[in-house]
Parts: C-alpha cells; structure tokens; sequence
C-alpha cells in the first residue's frame, strides 16, 4: 500500500522549499514574467536547497531521495512560479536522460559538474523536439553517421529548453534510417563543440522566465564514448525517460492547478454581487468544487506513479505498471491544469485577462505546460498499450513532429 503521508524528512523539505516558493518566486512573478529570466540569486539559492539534484543516484552525484520526494517539491516550486522549476539551473532533463539512457561510468562524468560549488549557474539540456516530420521515413531528420570510431551529427532540433543556458546537452538523432523510431540514438554533446550552434530564443505563449530555443548541427563530431546505449533495450530506456521527466512536468501542473485554484477561490469569496458573494452563486460554487477535486486527484495520480518508480527501483512491483500510472497521472494532470487556469480567467470575468490578477498568466502557463514532453494524447497513447498488454511502440507514445511538437 502507499502511504499518502510524507515522512518527517520530507514534510522539512517540502516546508523550505514551500517558503522559497511563498517569499521568492510567487512575489516576484510578473518580474520574472517581464525579464524572462531568473536573478542569479535566486538560482544560487535554489541550488543550497539542493533542487535540482533530488531524484538523481547518489552514485552520480545525486541526491538519491527519490521521484516521490521530487514531485512534492516540483509542486511547490510551480506553485511559486510555474516556469521557475524550467529556469533554475542544475542538471534538469539532461540528468534523467544520462542516467536512463547511459552508462553509470558516462553518468558519473557528465553529472559530477553540477554538484560542483558555483554550479547553480550551469544547465544541462535535451535536444529531442524538431519543427517538421521527415517526409521521406519515420524518425528524425537530425541524422548521426558512423565516422570511423565516431558519429557525425547533421541536423537541427527545435524546443529545447535552456538551449541558449546549457553547456551540455543530450542530443537525439537518427542512427539507423531503416529502423523509423526504433532507429533513434542519444548523443552527449558539449557546447562548444565544433559545428554546433545554439539559435536565437523562441517567444513563447507562457513559461516565460524559461528559456526555449533550438540547435543547428553541421558536421558535429562526437567520440563513440559520447555515445548514450541506453543499455539492453534502449527503446524501453527512452520510454521510461519519457515518462519520468513528464512526471515531473506533471507535478508541475499540480502547483499550477493549485496556484490558479486558490486565487480564484480567493476572489470569487471576496467579489459580491447582488449582496452575496458570488461564489454563493451555484454555478461558480459547483465549479470551484470541481476544480478543487482536480488538484486532489492529479496530486494523486502523480504521487502514486512517483511511488511506483521508487519501489520498482528497490525491485518490488513492475515496470509497465509504473508506466501505467505515469501516463495516468500526465493526461490528468495536464488536463486539469488548464481546466483550472480556463476556469480561473472565466470566474474572474473581465479581470480575468486583465494583467492585474496572475490567472491569465496561470492559464497560459498551462496550455504551454501541456506540450513539455509527453502531452496528454501521448500519455493516453501509453495507457492503452500498457492497458491492452500491447508493445510499446516509441513512434506512438513519444512526441514525434507527426503528432505532436515538444519541449523537453
């Protein structure tokens, strides 16, 4: 059984983290919105919590607390800011990548650096997403070639986040064009690698303290050491990637829900028409019900499948199992992420998408949100695979340019 109680170590955690939230990020939410950036003081500060190392091993520098503890501080920093869990510096989707998809020697390597002092500055990056489908076969179009004893990278990736903060990234691409989706390798690439260039910094709908842009790649030469195996079966390391790094994002949505519930509570309670509060009113009153049964249940879905992956680690339950509950709690949760910022901005009325309340920015948060990773149509791809006991296939439950475009 699971126990919904946190423990007392984690009950501390989520209480600093929650004061960072309440005193740092929340105050201060349409400057970060305004500059598109976070202060450095507030990534240094950030880093001494020790954030953005929680669910990596501790043999490779991590932490080692766990999914579980990660998704209840994810929640409480989105509830902050939704786009500042993006924007703090550390190891990010980079960090899950390297450890599901590589080896623990490449692990050890490419993580030590952000558990160095000083590094609350440096960012890891993925480089999955590209603008257009290849017309011509299934997979990407970022090719990698066998060059001797190493692999050539030609190509460009779009949605990156933090591409233009990264010193190192995680580069997808296709190794065997015959193969569509299952031909799909990783690469470790350094920043300043001959060939590579970094693009200009997309505008985007929300999340606007995070940074999304995109790689060009001409000629990128890369050891076979850089190569990331994804041990015996990469396709279903890849899925289990995926799917941990949208949990995340996931929990994320649980702050956002939150956030945009408890400001729309809070006005509905407090604007009066017709003598009452118009949260009096049935209609808004069953709405505001609704919506806070929305944050309970995602909450929950994403604390089970944050529980699943943490006993299937100690070798206890399965894995298709925890990737059941994982593509359940990411369809929930990005769902009920925009049914809160939606209804927000409507309950507020013409203040709504006024820039005087931070709903509006909520509910584009939300809809921005719903596309980092695995989207909810991807994570219901999933669901009926595990569900039905069908295979697994990458070219349906990962975001591929066919379906649908994505950050990572």
């Amino acid at each position: 059984m699971i126990s919904f109680q946190p423990t007392e170590d984690q009950k501390l955690m989520v209480e600093s983290v929650a004061q960072f939230a309440r005193t740092t990020l929340r105050p201060k939410i349409r400057d970060f919105e305004k500059a598109r950036e976070l202060p450095e003081a507030v990534r240094r500060t950030a880093h001494e919590l020790g954030l953005g190392l929680v669910a990596l091993p501790e043999s490779v520098s991590g932490a080692g607390l766990g999914l579980t503890t990660a998704v209840l501080l994810e929640e409480e920093l989105a509830w902050g800011d939704p786009s500042a869990p993006f924007a703090l510096g550390g190891p990010g989707a980079f960090g899950l990548a390297v450890v599901e998809l590589g080896t623990e020697e490449q692990a050890q390597k490419a993580l030590a650096p952000f558990a160095a002092d000083g590094a609350h500055a440096r960012f890891g990056a993925v480089a999955w997403g590209e603008r257009k489908p290849n017309v011509e076969r299934a997979g990407l179009s970022t090719t990698a070639t066998k060059k001797g004893d190493d692999w050539q990278l030609d190509g460009a990736k779009a949605y990156v986040v933090n591409a233009d903060r990264a010193e190192h990234f995680v580069v997808f691409a296709q190794v065997d064009p015959g193969a569509g989706w299952r031909g799909v390798g990783a690469f470790l690439v350094d920043r300043g690698a001959p060939g590579l260039t970094v693009t200009e910094r997309a505008t985007t709908l929300g999340l606007d303290a995070a940074s999304f842009g995109g790689l060009e790649l001409s000629g990128v030469v890369v050891p076979a050491s850089a190569r990331l195996a994804g041990g015996a079966d990469f396709d279903a390391a890849l899925v289990r990637f995926f799917a941990k790094n949208a949990l995340l994002v996931a929990a994320r949505g649980v702050g956002l829900s939150r956030a945009a519930f408890e400001v729309t509570r809070e006005y509905v309670d407090g604007r009066k028409a017709f003598g009452k509060p118009i949260g009096h009113f049935q209609a808004v009153a069953f709405t505001v019900a609704d919506r806070a049964m929305d944050v309970d249940a995602s909450r929950g879905l994403v604390w089970r499948a944050a529980a699943a992956w943490d006993a299937f680690a100690r070798g206890e339950g399965s894995e298709r199992d925890a990737l059941l509950l994982t593509a359940q709690a990411i369809a929930f949760g990005h769902e009920a992420a925009m049914r809160c910022g939606d209804d927000g901005v409507q309950l507020h009325g013409g203040a709504g998408f006024m820039r005087d309340y931070p709903v509006e920015k909520l509910m584009r948060d939300a809809k921005q949100l719903g596309l980092c990773g695995m989207t909810a149509e991807h994570a219901d791809q999933l669901a009926a695979a595990v569900t039905l006991g069908a295979p697994i296939d990458p070219g349906l439950v990962l975001p591929t340019p066919e379906t649908q475009s994505a950050f990572v």
